[in-house]
């Protein structure tokens, strides 16, 4: 991966490219994560495709701009980052917050999108009860107790078979949440309060697209995956038998095989 920073219109973007492949997979990380969560599974599709992954604003070493991020701005973030590359055509992988920027992208780069992988996300809006959650998490932020979520958000990310498999990864990932700038834990969690709903308008684009859900996922429970997938009848979908919220990680040649069978 060749990593670069790239004026996204007036966003600059930290961003890795393999540079190679007639067709281009974008992976998008999700809330509290950064581009470094792909680095062992960008692996598995660079033989087949070329991949872009990047660090959304307010993750990373990616810019925050201004108190709320968005899912719309993310989006154009995303759009204008492959504009400059000269990617015209591409398919998009978001995991959980990431996927909520896919989605996002059908207002203003619907033509230039293949294919839509919604890893371990939804495309409903907040309910109200989640919502409260998010704004308790941004009290969190402004109390200097990010630690709290350090500490919990991880280890609920994955099935719990996994946990001792897999415990150095959780580890790295809260070392990863103690370093994302507090202003973009908050500028985010505000944004996705924002966001709206898009199963019909996903539904209705045109565009194919994959479900890819974990059994164990703690955030999207099995009735609200079901929920999902009844609305939205020409969906693929594949379920990851032994994996929470990060199958790209728990079950990660099975997920990465279900992508490339879609955007090849």
């Amino acid at each position: 991966m060749i990593e670069k920073f790239i004026m996204a219109g007036d966003t600059p973007m930290h961003v890795a490219d393999t540079e190679h492949g007639d067709r281009c997979v974008v992976l998008l990380h999700g809330y509290l994560e950064s581009m470094i969560v792909w680095d062992e599974f960008v692996d598995l599709l660079k033989k087949d495709v070329r991949v872009v992954t990047l660090d959304l604003p307010g993750h990373g070493i990616s810019t925050i701009e201004g108190e709320v991020h968005t899912m719309e701005y993310l989006a154009d973030c995303v759009g204008n980052t492959m504009k400059a590359l000269g990617i015209d055509r591409y398919s998009i992988v978001g995991h959980s917050m990431g996927g909520y920027v896919a989605l996002a992208m059908m207002d203003n780069y619907k033509e230039n999108i293949e294919n839509i992988i919604l890893l371990h996300s939804t495309t409903s809006a907040d309910s109200q009860e989640k919502c409260d959650r998010r704004r308790r998490e941004i009290e969190l932020i402004k109390a200097g107790k990010k630690n709290t979520l350090a500490r919990l958000v991880p280890h609920a990310g994955f099935a719990p078979e996994n946990v001792k498999r897999l415990k150095d990864y959780i580890e790295d990932i809260a070392e990863l949440i103690l370093l994302t700038e507090d202003e973009g834990v908050m500028a985010i969690l505000a944004g996705m309060i924002e966001r709206k709903s898009r199963g019909e308008q996903l539904r209705d684009s045109g565009i194919p697209h994959l479900f890819i859900f974990g059994r164990y996922d703690y955030y999207i429970p099995v009735e609200v995956a079901e929920e999902m997938i009844a609305a939205d009848p020409g969906a693929k979908v594949l379920w990851l038998e032994h994996s929470g919220h990060m199958g790209f990680y728990e079950e990660p040649e099975l997920t990465a095989n279900a992508i490339l069978d879609i955007v090849s």
